[in-house]
């Protein structure tokens, strides 16, 4: 029997930093994170779990298992880690400053699937994915892989409240908000004119930005598409159509506010999107697409026309049963602070950018 709510506790003990145990199908893994955890003084380890990103940012990539590039690494050093040691590893912003930090040696892992749980669960309390393994654990709960894909299950999301809501594009709009149960991320969808089942809606999937939504970052282009976006649903309804904004929790692409602000340091060195991403040991794309497909499903949408100039998005949707009637362009200008991150989507993620 799964036990998502163990996923919850994990993901706040991990951000408290408290040690956690992941049960796999070959043994278990007791992990303290290395960025947020605390210990009493003189504690090591002599492994640390990483992911396979941060990995390949460390020199491993030719003693990884080729067949498994993906593989989350557990390395050795030539003496024990202790949590200031665990910390500078994790932490990219001092790779600059000593980029041949190591040797390490990258050993097998004996519970593959507990040790990409682990990488899923930093990724979702937003911390660096970098753990000390501890030889045995003061641990705050124990989670098994089962326990995370229940957590992560998009038919667990419900509505659970919607309301009139005029916008100043359009006074003839209704919010819905959805939650589940034990993930209290609050999603919501902005619907602009009536819903019909005579006319395709004009959807647009905007995962939440901060700095760009609310204080107007020129960085990257999320405000200014959020605003057009809205204008253009806001048109349709005018005449006769109408929209959905889907609003997603998920900062920073799905890897959380700190971690882009991170990506955005190392942007500041010199590296583009994908590499700051990679060094973070974070994906570049970490979006939870089924969510999406369920708020669509629960407002009785199946089929969609969407804003965006992205081809992967069209087909991750389409991937989990959503039916993308057609694709709407969503470019907007550069300015001179984005021009290189709108590139960077052009040239290696694939967005269609003249």
């Amino acid at each position: 029997m799964t036990n998502p709510r163990a996923v919850a506790r994990a993901i706040d003990a991990l951000r408290h930093g408290w040690a956690i145990r992941v049960a796999g199908a070959n043994g278990v893994l007791d992990l303290l994170p290395a960025e947020t955890g605390f210990a009493e003084p003189g504690l090591s380890a002599p492994l640390m779990l990483v992911s396979a990103a941060r990995a390949a940012t460390l020199k491993l990539a030719n003693q990884r298992d080729a067949a498994v590039p993906e593989a989350p690494a557990l390395i050795r050093a030539a003496e024990p880690f202790d949590l200031p040691t665990a910390r500078a590893l994790a932490d990219p912003s001092l790779d600059l400053a000593n980029p041949l930090r190591g040797p390490f040696r990258a050993e097998p892992i004996a519970v593959p699937d507990a040790a990409q749980a682990a990488m899923e669960l930093a990724r979702l309390a937003g911390i660096l994915p970098a753990f000390m393994v501890l030889a045995a654990g003061d641990a705050a709960g124990t989670v098994t892989p089962a326990d995370l894909a229940a957590f992560t299950d998009a038919r667990r999301i419900s509505i659970q409240a919607r309301a009139r809501l005029p916008v100043s594009v359009c006074e003839d709009a209704e919010i819905v908000a959805f939650r589940a149960r034990d993930d209290l991320r609050e999603h919501v969808a902005l619907v602009l004119g009536r819903q019909s089942g005579d006319r395709l809606p004009l959807v647009r999937l905007h995962s939440e930005c901060l700095t760009g939504d609310v204080l107007g970052s020129l960085k990257c282009d999320c405000g200014p598409q959020l605003d057009a976006a809205l204008a253009a649903m806001a048109d349709e309804a005018r005449n006769g159509g109408w929209g959905v904004l889907l609003y997603l929790r998920q900062e920073g692409r799905g890897i959380g506010l700190i971690n882009k602000l991170r990506a955005y340091q190392l942007q500041d060195a010199g590296f583009d999107t994908v590499d700051a991403n990679e060094r973070l040991g974070l994906p570049s794309e970490a979006r939870d697409f089924p969510v999406a497909a369920r708020m669509l499903d629960l407002m009785g949408i199946g089929a969609i026309r969407l804003m965006t100039n992205n081809p992967a998005k069209v087909a991750a949707l389409e991937g989990v049963g959503v039916t993308v009637a057609e694709r709407v362009p969503h470019q907007l200008a550069a300015n001179p602070h984005n021009a290189r991150y709108l590139d960077t989507k052009r040239d290696r993620s694939g967005h269609l950018l003249a």
